[in-house]
């Protein structure tokens, strides 16, 4: 077998049977002109090496043959590219996210050391990155190979455009560090009558903080569901060793509300992200949300009974009411005994103030978000 037999066996094998020999004969008489031509200017056979040549100037087998096969010729063409490129940057930025908050929480709670939460941040990006990567490219070879476009590729609008934002790492730290961000260039603006003017939108990006509440959302949801749970919470040290914690039945008589009201607020914050143009609807949900909020809190705050501490057969109830409510005993409430009583009756104190809290700050929220409905 010779050196034409040994190209052509190569171009052949990338090719679809039905058309083998149809390509095979063609590019054979195509070689065989050129080592004719070649042999008349030289006035003498070819040498082995000059034949190989002249193959490589025709081109590799798997090129050649590429040339003559249908459909798409690469893996992820010009056009689809930016949006792979997208996917991948803003999944990427999400996982370094997600990684970062669970880092966070199991330094917090102590269920692991720094060095170690650490390990597992950096493991959990490569791994997750490693599948978004994977799993872009794989879609983006399948929609070039069908010539598949989805309708947010061709159908978009302008109004969606916020959320591509997601892939800006600028942006991602403005929103970390809580600077305010230059929008746009702000030279070149034009109004509709025509007239070039300045415009300089500035502003921390509504975004990134939509996007750490569907996170940190996400994580209370599954936590408080029951898919994975904080080693810590249920206990806690006093004089003699750890009490152990327990929830009252208010808590579970509310389980499905609170479900409930993170599911409607994770559609919120979700609302944000992608039609930040829509102001008075959504502070119209949050009016509703946080109205529905402050009837959790507060049915679980007149409950009284909210936790109980029981350590060697003794137990201790953490209730409290709006006697508690006392700036004497606020102050007073680093003299108390570190015993099964004493920390009873300072998480009591604790969760009083808290509780009230959480319900004057949801009555400001009301009223701030039913300004927005009212001015937009």
């Amino acid at each position: 077998m010779d050196l034409i037999d040994h190209y052509l066996n190569a171009v052949a094998a990338q090719l679809p049977q039905g058309e083998r020999d149809d390509i095979v004969a063609e590019l054979r008489d195509l070689i065989l002109s050129r080592f004719e031509a070649k042999e008349e200017e030289l006035g003498r056979a070819l040498t082995d090496a000059e034949r190989e040549a002249i193959l490589r100037e025709i081109g590799h087998p798997l090129v050649v043959a590429g040339r003559y096969r249908k459909g798409a010729q690469s893996l992820i063409g010009p056009e689809l590219f930016p949006w792979w490129l997208f996917a991948v940057k803003a999944g990427l930025m999400l996982m370094v996210a997600i990684q970062v908050i669970v880092a966070v929480i199991h330094i917090v709670t102590a269920s692991s050391d720094v060095g170690q939460a650490i390990s597992q941040a950096i493991n959990g990006v490569i791994e997750g990155g490693l599948f978004i990567i994977g799993a872009a490219t794989v879609a983006g070879a399948l929609f070039e190979h069908y010539g598949y476009r989805p309708g947010f590729m061709t159908s978009w609008r302008v109004k969606d455009l916020p959320v591509y934002n997601l892939s800006d790492p600028d942006r991602w730290s403005e929103t970390l560090q809580g600077r305010t961000g230059q929008a746009t260039s702000g030279q070149a603006a034009r109004s509709s009558s025509g007239v070039w003017r300045a415009q300089s939108l500035k502003g921390r990006w509504p975004g990134g903080e939509a996007v750490f509440s569907i996170i940190a959302l996400l994580f209370f949801m599954s936590w408080w569901s029951g898919l994975w749970s904080v080693s810590g919470l249920d206990s806690i040290a006093i004089t003699d060793g750890r009490a152990q914690v327990f929830a009252s039945p208010i808590w579970q008589a509310n389980f499905v509300p609170i479900m409930l009201l993170a599911i409607g607020q994770l559609w919120i914050e979700t609302i944000r992200l992608f039609r930040p143009q829509w102001v008075r609807f959504r502070a119209g949900l949050e009016v509703i949300a946080s109205g529905v909020a402050l009837a959790i809190v507060w049915t679980i705050f007149q409950y009284g009974h909210w936790f109980t501490l029981t350590e060697k057969g003794a137990s201790v109830r953490i209730a409290g009411d709006w006697a508690l409510l006392d700036f004497d005993r606020l102050r007073a409430m680093s003299d108390s005994a570190r015993d099964l009583i004493g920390a009873g009756s300072t998480l009591s104190l604790i969760l009083t103030w808290v509780g009230v809290a959480v319900m004057i700050s949801l009555v400001f929220s009301i009223g701030r978000h039913l300004w927005r409905v009212v001015r937009g």
